[in-house]
């Protein structure tokens, strides 16, 4: 277990400018975290080099993006490699894909029992594509770079569950069943069809940083001759420090089955900066995103941010102009934002989610009353809004991945350590210090 390492103090101004490049090794779908990332560069001068994990052509082929494709992206310049990694669709002519063996299962999932020497072989096929696609990757960035830049890659590799019908059904009972309809998270992961999950999610959001630090280093080792610096960041979830009860306390959300792949994330950059690479994996704060929705209740936490701006000095002036905006998606108004405080005192109160605190047992399994407790919950605030597609919550994750997208950016300048943890406390801080984001 990686040892807790909050930021407490906002780090100081990097030295990024003008000719400096952020690169994203990943794609960028609609606003998440990289973002914020993304913003913080471009208001220091850096060149933004995109990536793209590429699109699957009918006969299941990858391929690049088309240039229509590129178009609708609206930004650049694309690395036109395809990175998509993982391997629930191998190369066209493999015998039976992952998603053909998880397409057989049926519906006594739990008892099925599938073959994972030929697992392990689909795993490594997909893992050699990745790995070629990278070295790809290199050559050509190579021409984005001027000699002398400092250079920032981004790892925003995340997920990586299989495509299949059969598994959407039994994770949507993880994540969001209740009562009778509810799933058992533990009972799932011992399952075959869980242990299949462990090594895609394992392959997805933690390898890949392996494998971009491994392929990077002659790329790296050009940059520091020239006299730049090479330095890696990486996304990662190992629960958050909110204001609970007049102080800041770690808590987490439950189930969270990427855990196991997040501490494997956490273990590579541990090793590759014991080596003296410059590389953090940044925990950060819940949000509400296009890819975090499946997961019903992890944005309870964040209507708690509240209580960091107004808690912390440099922020509270922010505070009023945040509420405005929120209490005005609420049909009661300010009586809303009570309400909302009254449904989150009560959730975090209550004995049922009380191992959510418990940060040796993380990543936590769901437990049936914390389910329908913390489902309950989130459908609750969901029903004070005036429009319930339009939370407060997507205007807080807005100012959550603008603020750490500051700190992770100077941060990562002089990383001392191959771990952290973004905080509200934090949040408030660098909101303090940048000002509220432009819608």
């Amino acid at each position: 277990m990686t040892e807790f390492n909050p930021i407490r103090e906002l780090p100081d101004l990097a030295g990024y400018g003008s000719g400096d490049v952020l690169v994203v090794f990943g794609e960028v779908f609609g606003r998440g975290y990289v973002n914020g990332l993304i913003d913080a560069a471009e208001q220091v001068g850096m060149k933004v080099v995109y990536g793209t994990v590429g699109r699957r052509n009918p006969d299941g082929t990858l391929r690049g993006l088309t240039d229509e494709e590129i178009a609708e992206k609206g930004h650049g310049p694309i690395i036109n490699v395809p990175l998509e990694a993982g391997f629930t669709n191998s190369e066209p002519g493999t015998s039976e894909t992952l998603a053909d063996v998880l397409g057989a299962v049926g519906k006594d999932w739990a008892n099925a029992k599938l073959d994972f020497e030929h697992i392990e072989v689909l795993r490594s096929i997909g893992e050699q594509r990745f790995r070629k696609n990278v070295t790809l990757f290199m050559e050509e960035l190579r021409n984005h770079v001027p000699e002398g830049a400092n250079l920032l890659f981004a790892h925003t590799m995340a997920g990586g569950i299989p495509t299949s019908k059969q598994l959407l059904v039994v994770t949507n009972r993880i994540f969001k069943g209740t009562g009778a309809r509810g799933q058992s998270s533990q009972e799932f992961w011992e399952s075959d069809l869980g242990k299949v999950c462990e090594i895609s999610f394992e392959e997805v959001s933690a390898r890949t940083l392996g494998h971009l630090i491994d392929l990077s280093d002659g790329f790296r080792d050009g940059v520091t001759n020239a006299g730049g610096r090479v330095s890696y960041v990486a996304y990662g979830y190992h629960g958050t420090e909110c204001l609970i009860g007049g102080k800041y306390r770690w808590q987490t959300y439950a189930p969270y089955l990427q855990g196991f792949a997040k501490i494997h994330l956490e273990q590579i950059a541990a090793e590759a900066h014991g080596r003296g690479i410059n590389v953090g994996v940044f925990n950060a704060p819940e949000i509400l995103t296009n890819s975090s929705g499946v997961f019903v209740g992890v944005e309870l936490p964040l209507y708690r941010l509240f209580d960091a701006l107004e808690q912390e000095p440099t922020s509270e002036a922010l505070a009023p102009a945040v509420r405005e905006v929120c209490a005005a998606k609420l049909k009661g108004g300010e009586e809303g934002l009570a309400e909302v405080k009254s449904i989150l005192r009560d959730y975090h109160r209550a004995p049922e989610v009380e191992f959510i605190y418990e940060f040796d047992g993380w990543p936590p399994h769901n437990r049936p009353e914390q389910m329908d407790l913390m489902v309950g919950s989130a459908m609750a605030l969901r029903k004070l809004h005036v429009n319930e597609k339009d939370l407060m919550t997507l205007d807080l994750s807005r100012l959550v991945f603008s603020a750490c997208g500051h700190v992770m950016l100077h941060k990562s300048w002089d990383l001392d350590a191959p771990v952290y943890w973004v905080g509200h406390d934090i949040v408030a801080k660098a909101l303090g210090r940048t000002g509220l984001p432009e819608e």
